[in-house]
C-alpha cells in the first residue's frame, strides 16, 4: 500500500463553503473504509491536506475526483506520492 498527500489549495471560497460538508462527509466515509489516514485544513484558511492509501497514484485520483471540493472545482488538488517514515532511519 502507497500513502499520497492531497492538498488542497482554496480555489473558491464561496464554493468551499458551499461544499464543506459533503467534503467532510466524503473524507468520513473514506477514512471509515480505510482510504484516508488523517486529514485537516491549515489554520491560515488556504485550504487542506488529506493523506489517502491507495495502489496507486491513478487508483487515488480516482478517489479523489469523487471529493465534493474537486467535482465541484471549489480547491485545487496536489498530489503526490508521500513515503511515510515510521523511524529515524535514513535510506
Amino acid at each position: 500500500m502507497k500513502y499520497f498527500a492531497a492538498l488542497s489549495p482554496m480555489k473558491d471560497e464561496e464554493k468551499s463553503k458551499q461544499y464543506r460538508e459533503q467534503h467532510l462527509e466524503f473524507i468520513k466515509e473514506k477514512r471509515e473504509e480505510g482510504s484516508v489516514l488523517m486529514f485537516g485544513r491549515f489554520t491560515d484558511g488556504v485550504g487542506g491536506l488529506v493523506i489517502y492509501k491507495g495502489e496507486s497514484k491513478e487508483a487515488v485520483e480516482a478517489l479523489v475526483s469523487q471529493d465534493p471540493y474537486f467535482m465541484h472545482d471549489a480547491r485545487h488538488l496536489e498530489l503526490h506520492e508521500w513515503d511515510m517514515q515510521t523511524d529515524y532511519t535514513i535510506s
